[in-house]
């Protein structure tokens, strides 16, 4: 039986900042990382199938959804995203001036976030959210504005053609668009490069099996069809929509319980040079109806293999299927056990809404998802734009206090009591925070890593690592990293 120290199952953006965090942090461990598809980063972190909106807060209204008692935006949210988020920041601008990336410009590019409402109402909210955020030192270069003119000049397509109604938006110049593909594709090549270290696709996971030191894992080649056992210490489930079935698989007590609710999206994208030119800006606008908080409209510019195309969605769809590639539409069905049984017919019943939700989108005419469209851009025309598919997410269902049946929308880590097996659940901002959520990981599991003299080399990757960014005493000390990582990143 082969062994290993570290198996990561799944080649997308978690699995990949983990393994190359761990080896950096300590360099004598044998990591193996299987992927069952043809390349890295082929599911929810391949670059169409998300936005790769670097998720710090700067214009994501769903982050900001509740006011206080005095009527103020609640900003609190947003902060925690951006202190998380800049982690991500640091660790990827170490890997690029330790020569881990050669070129951060083929994952990485600077890119204006913007927030936009229309409207007496969504004026006021912007207003309030503006105010509360630009107190901080995080949002301290933020804009805000009313004045037609102004968002004439930095997003035309928002006001061309639109009626005489109330307008507002804010701007932050330091957002980013990212590929998290391309990204995820990097840092497993340099893994792969490592001593000890071996990456692998077409190589499926299909049991796991607890031992007395750890996990027997059972993987088949699926170019020859031969199956092989490994022996590791540790295993890591970050497979997207695969993670649900293969936790099933371990028997785990912590996983009892757990079920998966898989939604679908769709974007509508522009690649005419005319109108792509003329909009260079990520801008979120507010959730509609019934909507997810992961379903927020917004106009992207997006940048893949060094093109820029315009984005805009998420429509999302219905579906049974857990992956985008290779899923089935049994996959949902499958996951069914007594245990989550009650909390799946319960989230049916509690959202009908959402489902309704997800059918209707899919079953959209394009005029109606013009309609929509419009509400940003109301020139829109048909001819410029096409339909494509998103990805897959799969969230997390579990019971809280007794009441069965919540969806969770939102990044979540399960872990086993002996600490030998964690698996990744859950959606966006996950993507943004995967360097946060991996170092949860990694404090959970490897505590001895955080710790000593394995703390100076995390420090040296993560400055900001154990210190709390939001306090007013650690401004100064915020603006110099976060100006540091930025020139690394290429994105100043």
């Amino acid at each position: 039986m082969d062994e290993a120290d570290v198996v990561l199952i799944g080649g997308g953006i978690m699995s990949s900042n983990l393994g190359a965090l761990l080896k950096k942090l300590d360099p004598s461990l044998k990591i193996h990382l299987f992927e069952v598809a043809e390349d890295f980063a082929n599911e929810a972190s391949n670059g169409w199938h998300n936005a790769g909106t670097g998720h710090g807060g700067l214009c994501e209204l769903s982050y900001t959804p509740d006011r206080g008692p005095d009527g103020e935006v609640k900003v609190g949210k947003a902060l925690e995203i951006f202190e998380e988020f800049e982690q991500s920041l640091q660790f990827w601008a170490s890997a690029v001036r330790e020569g881990m990336i050669a070129t951060p410009t083929e994952f990485i590019n600077p890119v204006p976030h913007l927030s936009f409402v229309h409207g007496e109402e969504g004026v006021d909210f912007l207003t309030s959210r503006f105010q509360g955020l630009k107190k901080h030192h995080f949002f301290e270069s933020m804009t805000f504005t009313n004045e037609r003119e102004e968002i004439q000049k930095w997003a035309p397509l928002l006001v061309e053609g639109r009626c005489d109604e109330p307008v507002a938006t804010t701007k932050v110049e330091h957002g980013t668009d990212i590929n998290f593909g391309s990204l995820s594709r990097k840092l497993i090549a340099w893994l792969g490069a490592q001593e000890g270290c071996q990456t692998h696709l077409r190589h499926r996971v299909t049991d796991l099996t607890e031992i007395e030191s750890g996990w027997q894992v059972t993987v088949r080649n699926d170019t020859t069809g031969k199956t092989r056992e490994i022996k590791a210490n540790f295993v890591f489930i970050g497979a997207g929509g695969g993670s649900l079935p293969l936790l099933q698989k371990s028997g785990i007590p912590e996983a009892k319980g757990y079920g998966g609710f898989p939604i679908g999206g769709q974007w509508l994208i522009c690649q005419n040079p005319g109108i792509v030119s003329k909009h260079h800006a990520k801008v979120y606008g507010a959730a509609l109806g019934s909507a997810p908080t992961m379903a927020v409209p917004h106009l992207d510019t997006r940048v893949i293999d060094g093109k820029s195309s315009l984005l805009f969605g998420p429509y999302g769809s219905w579906t049974t299927k857990f992956l985008h590639e290779g899923g089935n539409f049994l996959d949902l069905f499958k996951s069914i056990r007594p245990s989550n049984l009650w909390p799946l017919i319960k989230t049916g019943f509690c959202n009908i809404p959402l489902v309704g939700y997800l059918i209707g989108q899919g079953l959209q005419s394009m005029n109606h998802r013009l309609v929509e469209l419009r509400r940003f851009y109301p020139d829109a025309r048909a001819e410029d734009w096409k339909l494509i598919d998103a990805g897959i997410r799969v969230q997390a269902i579990k019971s809280i206090d007794g009441d069965a049946g919540i969806v969770h929308f939102g990044t979540e880590v399960l872990t086993d009591q002996k600490h030998t097996i964690s698996a990744l659940l859950g959606a966006s901002p996950g993507a943004s925070v995967s360097v946060n959520v991996m170092l949860q990981v990694i404090e959970k599991c490897f505590p001895h890593l955080v710790k000593g003299e394995h703390l100076d080399t995390l420090l040296s990757l993560i400055p900001s690592y154990n210190r709390d960014l939001k306090s007013e005493d650690e401004a100064e000390f915020f603006r110099s990293i976060h100006e540091a990582a930025l020139r690394e990143l290429h994105l100043t």
